[in-house]
């Protein structure tokens, strides 16, 4: 499973119309990971929509779909939202333990990713910047990569000497990436072969985030706990009137012939039926209301808890989650809630201000799932089915992807380097749930707006300083009646009233805040 590109350095044991896209030809990967090649040109392609329905397996290739084992490595997995990624700059990113920095090729207008690490001493290459030349420089010794990963120009080389930067040792491993539904994809095998990747395999397409008559807003979150149990909880409906109450509003009481105990929150059976299910994932439809959702492995799950409508001009709504593996005990999760009403709320409201909802949910079980996970790991991640009780068809899903893990992956993720299962040390609740540099530094519009609320803090208290000290100086001048000097005070008392509050807005709302459930 291990990729022969160069391995990132080892992550600390604590701690419907097509979209436009691009692949990269690979560059050839440093000393001992690779056999030297020449590098090949760049190669352009198309992401078409998803393969037809249409199965072309017969029987007996179906069955082998069925039973096979899932290759963690032959897949598509997302980086971040385009609209967060600065062109600008480097950004860095791990995904599967392996550490990748995606950057624009401002040659062609497109991004780039690479591995993390300068081949000259493995310095960073996302703490770099881009060049007066749209190359990727290192800003350890000044060493600068074209869009091909081949090193151009390395600042301690004598001009007259030998071109000691035209060695494949000098250049960087180079993966095959495209823009999908605005999401920048990744594929970790950066070999040559790989290099027509998307003529082969597409990352998952969803066609109503591409469709003009719809609107979707992403967003993006770094959770403190591993992927399975990810996954797991955005497949538990039944949690959320319990683990999101006070956040959700309260849900319609369900039918239940012989039911006389009811709870305020409004909990009931969920009748969920799971077919499809492969080592491609597999489709679960609710039967009350007609809803679905599909998990296409290993990153995208989506559906919409409304009935699936074909009339034109029928409501839709759906809810779109891309799961991504970091390291163990780490996780990442992009969502897009994509819908054609309503369009026009999107025109007055700002992005940052559609991340809060999200940001409260996901607090709100952070830290129980945080802890689950740890409990899973001291019974046994192989023992699953029997640490746990599930007996409703609530748990359906949950079950479906569980069986799919442990039958098709062996309850284990397939990391892109050797990495240690161990889980990281649990930190306090403040540090677990924070929000700066799991959501705000990887959020354009919340780092925007974090700015301006802070400008605008200062600029209250600044002002309630001024309008006192003028009451001070023109006391008895221009301000003689009593009426005049409450005036004045008031302004003075309004302006530092503003500032507390919008410090306290942005502590809750930009950096941390708590939810306790005994007081919901």
């Amino acid at each position: 499973l291990f990729p022969r590109a160069r391995p990132s350095l080892p992550l600390p044991l604590r701690a419907a119309a097509p979209a436009t896209s691009s692949t990269r030809a690979a560059a050839p990967a440093p000393r001992r990971w690779r056999q030297r090649a020449p590098l090949p040109s760049p190669v352009s392609a198309v992401a078409a929509e998803a393969p037809s329905a249409a199965s072309p397996f017969g029987a007996e290739a179906e069955k082998e779909k069925e039973e096979r084992q899932f290759d963690w490595l032959d897949q598509w997995y997302p980086l971040a939202p385009v609209c967060d990624l600065d062109p600008g700059a480097p950004h860095g990113k791990t995904v599967l333990g392996l550490r990748v920095v995606a950057w624009y090729d401002r040659a062609v207008d497109e991004w780039r990713v690479f591995d993390d690490a300068c081949p000259h001493r493995l310095a960073p290459l996302s703490e770099g910047r881009i060049d007066d030349k749209g190359r990727l420089q290192c800003v350890y010794h000044g060493w600068c990569f074209d869009g091909r990963g081949s090193c151009q120009f390395i600042p301690q080389a004598p001009a007259l000497g030998p071109p000691v930067y035209k060695n494949s040792k000098a250049c960087v491993a180079s993966y095959p990436s495209v823009v999908q539904n605005n999401i920048l994809w990744f594929y970790p095998r950066a070999d040559g072969e790989h290099q027509d990747i998307l003529q082969r395999k597409r990352p998952p397409f969803i066609p109503e985030i591409d469709d003009p008559s719809f609107v979707a807003v992403y967003g993006v979150r770094d959770l403190p706990y591993g992927y399975d149990v990810l996954v797991e909880n955005l497949m538990d409906p039944a949690h959320v009137p319990y683990a999101h109450k006070g956040l959700m509003g309260k849900l319609r009481k369900k039918e239940d012939l012989g039911r006389v105990e009811f709870d305020i929150e409004g909990g009931g059976p969920i009748k969920m039926k799971t077919k499809e299910a492969n080592v491609d994932g597999f489709l679960t439809e609710q039967q009350e209301n007609r809803g679905y959702f599909r998990y296409v492995a290993p990153c995208t799950f989506y559906g919409s808890p409304l009935p699936r409508e074909k009339k034109k001009k029928k409501p839709q709504f759906m809810m779109v989650f891309m799961c991504v593996p970091v390291a163990p005990g780490k996780s990442r999760v992009i969502w897009a809630f994509p819908r054609n009403v309503g369009l026009w709320l999107d025109k007055i409201i700002p992005r940052w201000y559609y991340h809060m909802g999200p940001n409260a949910l996901l607090d709100s079980d952070m830290y129980l799932l945080h802890v689950e996970e740890r409990n899973f790991a001291a019974a046994g991640v192989q023992n699953w089915h029997k640490a746990v009780y599930v007996p409703t068809s609530s748990d359906n899903m949950v079950i479906a992807f569980r069986n799919w893990f442990r039958k098709h992956c062996r309850s284990q993720v397939g990391w892109a380097v050797p990495t240690a299962d161990q889980l990281p040390a649990t930190p306090t609740k403040d540090k677990l749930m924070e929000r700066y540099w799991s959501h705000v530094a990887q959020c354009r519009s919340c780092s925007a707006a974090l700015k301006a609320m802070k400008a605008l803090e200062v600029a209250l208290q600044f002002a309630s300083v001024a309008v006192v000290g003028f009451l001070a100086v023109a006391k008895g001048t221009l301000v003689t009646s009593v009426v005049q000097r409450a005036a004045v005070v008031s302004l003075a008392v309004l302006c530092f009233a503003a500032s507390r509050w919008l410090a306290s807005f942005i502590e809750k709302n930009f950096y941390f805040h708590d939810y306790v459930h005994a007081y919901k």
